[in-house]
């Protein structure tokens, strides 16, 4: 490995570390990365607008000013990337799609203002499937996210570009989010960390509608200790969002280590009986022996989750009319058939088909936050199958079980996200053919600092995301 590589490999706490110290420059971090992302994003894909001389002069901006003795925030100088749905003052923002392809914001989203505001250097927009929809990076404007592990394989989606771009050193850092795995199911596959905090912990102060509680902003790392320390720049109140939670970021800079001893934990690598490729479940399996070890009591518990579906699929449903109902009108014939359809069936809900989705969501998370006053921690697979043939738009089927729609391979994903609780993908493992799988933790409610710790505390214990992908560079 050579030195411009080991530097991006270094974790992002670690760069910080160092910039700070002047043991490395902001410039000498950027180049390191902008040569990285020049070797290896050919390959895969997953930076699809880069903006690198503006990025090397934000490092020279931010040398001269750790020179002169001025504040320095928590990621000064490190590199960050931005998914393609995030809104990015003067840099290019197609959320995936032939409609906005040229589109230029003349704001950023909240995410981005506080990431900069803390030092980071915006070097791009990662690659994401049209308007986010389904956990298969592809679009018409950019093409397919390859796999680093298996370059014939999907880097999963929503925030694929964003977990790639980690997974093969462009960046110590990527934004993503989170509606039914979009942060998950990529780290999943790509052997990172992804995180879907708990609603209101990162605001979102631009989305049209602000009482949207299925879709979340979120961090993504190559380790558990990166993304608490991302997490404390995007977390914290802002009046703008209804759904803000109080309180600022700092708590997430705190020592992760704690005593695991005789907390309990639900374990289901099934999640109470969804089809999951065998591999999986054995690579699930296999890690309840690192929790015992770590002083965990370890049931085998789960949740009822059969009002997950209804309540999710019609809330999602209203949510993309919401968003994406008018667009379409303007735009006949443009969207993937699988946007039409979504918003479609928002429009054919009547009331009481939505009414009847809220009730049973609030049913099913009082249900969860009952079940968790029991265990403070559940365990499941974070994705159904391990990475598919990139060729292959979504999973139809699961062993002998035939999939009813474009996401429902993705129900361990968005069984979560309707109860609203955090959960976090952790690395646990690669199959026989050397695909990435993932581990998921959910944790009590608004708890997402004791859900990073438990993460770490597995992330130590296993050491899974210390293995990269063997691509050339």
């Amino acid at each position: 490995m050579g030195n411009s590589e080991a530097i991006c490999y270094m974790t992002a706490t670690a760069l910080a570390d160092a910039i700070r110290a002047g043991d490395l420059s902001a410039r000498e971090v950027m180049q390191a990365h902008l040569a990285r992302i020049e070797q290896v994003n050919p390959q895969v894909n997953a930076m699809v607008t880069l903006h690198a001389e503006q990025a090397m002069q934000a490092a020279l901006a931010a040398d001269e000013a750790q020179a002169q003795g001025k504040a320095l925030g928590p990621l000064h100088g490190l590199p960050v990337a931005h998914k393609d749905l995030t809104l990015t003052k003067g840099m290019r923002t197609t959320f995936g799609s032939k409609i906005h392809e040229h589109f230029i914001p003349d704001q950023s989203a909240l995410i981005v203002e506080r990431q900069q505001q803390a030092g980071a250097i915006s070097v791009g927009k990662t690659n994401t499937p049209e308007f986010g929809a389904g956990s298969q990076t592809f679009n018409e404007v950019f093409g397919a996210t390859r796999n680093p592990y298996d370059l014939s394989r999907t880097c999963g989606g929503s925030s694929g570009g964003a977990a790639v771009a980690l997974a093969t050193g462009m960046v110590p850092l990527a934004d993503g989010s989170d509606m039914f795995g979009s942060l998950r199911c990529p780290a999943s596959f790509n052997n990172v960390v992804g995180l879907r905090p708990s609603v209101g912990r990162v605001p979102r102060s631009l989305t049209l509608d602000g009482w949207d509680s299925l879709a979340v902003d979120g961090p993504m790392a190559r380790t558990v200790q990166d993304l608490a320390l991302y997490l404390s720049v995007m977390a914290g109140f802002d009046a703008r969002d209804p759904l803000a939670i109080a309180g600022t970021g700092a708590q997430f800079r705190e020592p992760l280590g704690r005593d695991l001893k005789g907390v309990r934990i639900a374990w289901s690598p099934t999640m109470g009986g969804l089809p999951i490729e065998p591999q999986v479940v054995q690579m699930i399996e296999a890690q309840r022996s690192v929790f015992e070890g770590l002083g965990c009591i370890v049931e085998d518990a789960c949740p009822d989750f059969s009002d997950a579906t209804e309540a999710a699929l019609t809330l999602r449903a209203y949510q993309f009319q919401a968003n994406l109902g008018e667009l379409m009108d303007r735009h006949p014939g443009v969207l993937k058939q699988t946007i039409v359809s979504n918003i479609e069936a928002g429009r054919a809900l009547d009331i009481t088909q939505l009414a009847r989705a809220r009730v049973l969501r609030t049913r099913l998370f009082r249900q969860v936050h009952d079940f968790m006053s029991r265990y403070e921690f559940m365990v499941f697979p974070t994705s159904q199958v391990a990475p598919f043939p990139i060729e292959q738009e979504y999973v139809t089927q699961i062993g002998d079980v035939k999939m009813d729609s474009y996401i429902d391979w993705m129900r361990s994903a968005y069984y979560v996200t309707a109860t609203a609780h955090p959960a976090i993908s952790v690395p646990c493992g690669f199959t026989a053919q050397g695909l990435p799988v993932g581990l998921q933790i959910v944790g009590r409610h608004q708890a997402d600092f004791a859900l990073l710790q438990i993460a770490h505390a597995f992330e130590q214990a296993t050491q899974f995301g210390q293995q990269h992908p063997p691509i050339a560079g």
